[in-house]
């Protein structure tokens, strides 16, 4: 990029959202007492069944109890949230009579309780807030505890629910689902297996690549992206090879909050349009879509923006220990084999995804929100053949 073409990307007007966070051990101890000065009495804690099994799930309860707060606790939610869970966690909120929320997981229960919050504000229908700037009023305080190193809901403007009757993913996009607090602490994942280390880490990294690649991408967001890329380069793999590795759960901890903080604002791309619709459509985890497809589409739009992604690969490479050679074919191969260190074949046919399945699945992939900001404006049939070639 020309010092002329850089400052005028300086000069353009972006704007940044971000939540206040903790990061670090203890941070999720500190739960009860940011509900507190927030002014919750009452919260209802959003998570899941298999999370409340953990030692550190009832350190996060103790700390509320001694800081006076009477919690209530919803666990119906699913891997890809629906709208229905949504919507009886809004009646339990009311019923339970509670004033604030704490959000304990992953992108699913963080999403889903970022749901019931703005539910219970606007009485209205969980998909009526689709797209991007849809929600009258905020929900009440929300606090994050993220506990998975991927999804970034925690510190993100993004809330993804299925709506179930049309089998579709919906992306609801505005201020008003960004957390009070988010409370990042590596401790947490020590409980994580290592197939949910790969995926989800494989998700930080989508994030941080398609947000640099972003047409809507500044310099703010680029700091967070690329430093995200070198940190899943340098910590994914040490963390999916030694789960109590607490050095590389915290360097993944960190890659996810800054992708989250740089895909929040410069938002995403074809990758997670199309994981969209596999996740909506075929109920199939997000960051495994998400690996399956991050270096096609790499090769579909690199021309769009080759110095990015030559950006994108050094840094990943750099730390992973394989600098890209030259052109598309280099820097796709460091993609490439960054996903054979950690293991991952896995194809679409594999997951159970039909070939008649693909012209739905390229139709709800180009109506997904983040499609806007991919740097190549894609054709059905283009979509199409990017999910025929993940066979």
């Amino acid at each position: 990029m020309t010092t002329g073409a850089m400052a005028g990307v300086m000069l353009d007007m972006r704007k940044f959202v971000a939540p206040e966070f903790v990061f670090g051990l203890g941070a999720s101890r500190l739960a009860g007492q940011y509900c507190r000065n927030l002014g919750a009495r009452r919260p209802l804690v959003v998570t899941m069944p298999g999370l409340m099994e953990h030692g550190w799930f009832r350190d996060i309860l103790a700390g509320l109890d001694e800081h006076g707060l009477r919690h209530a606790v919803f666990h119906d939610v699913s891997e890809n949230p629906r709208d229905h869970e949504v919507a009886r966690g809004a009646e339990f909120y009311a019923a339970q009579g509670c004033d604030a929320i704490l959000a304990v997981g992953g992108g699913s229960p963080m999403d889903c309780a970022k749901a019931i919050g703005i539910v219970h504000a606007n009485g209205q229908d969980v998909l009526e807030f689709a797209g991007v700037d849809m929600v009258a009023r905020p929900g009440p305080p929300l606090v994050c505890v993220p506990t998975t190193a991927g999804s970034s809901a925690d510190v993100s403007q993004f809330a993804i629910i299925n709506d179930t009757a049309r089998r579709v993913k919906v992306a609801i996009v505005s201020k008003t689902v960004v957390a009070d607090a988010a409370l990042v602490d590596p401790a947490v994942t020590l409980t994580k297996d290592r197939e949910l280390t790969v995926n989800t880490g494989l998700d930080a990294l989508t994030h941080a690549v398609e947000a640099y690649v972003s047409n809507a991408n500044g310099p703010v967001t680029d700091l967070f992206a690329l430093e995200a890329v070198r940190l899943v380069g340098e910590h994914l793999v040490p963390a999916a090879q030694d789960g109590q590795n607490l050095d590389a759960r915290a360097g993944m901890m960190l890659a996810s909050m800054y992708a989250g903080l740089a895909f929040s604002n410069a938002i995403l791309g074809a990758v997670h349009s199309m994981a969209h619709s596999l996740g909506g459509y075929s109920d199939l985890p997000h960051g495994m879509c998400n690996a399956i497809l991050l270096d096609l589409v790499a090769a579909f739009n690199y021309d769009a923006a080759p110095e990015r992604y030559r950006a994108v690969a050094s840094a990943l490479g750099r730390a992973s220990g394989a600098e890209p050679g030259p052109g598309r074919e280099g820097v796709l191969e460091v993609l490439r084999a960054f996903k054979r260190r950690l293991g991952v074949d896995k194809r679409l046919g594999e997951l159970g995804v039909r070939r008649e399945d693909l012209p739905r699945l390229a139709e709800l992939a180009l109506q997904d929100p983040c499609m806007v900001t991919n740097p190549r404006k894609p054709t059905r049939e283009d979509i199409e053949a990017l999910y025929a070639q993940a066979f």
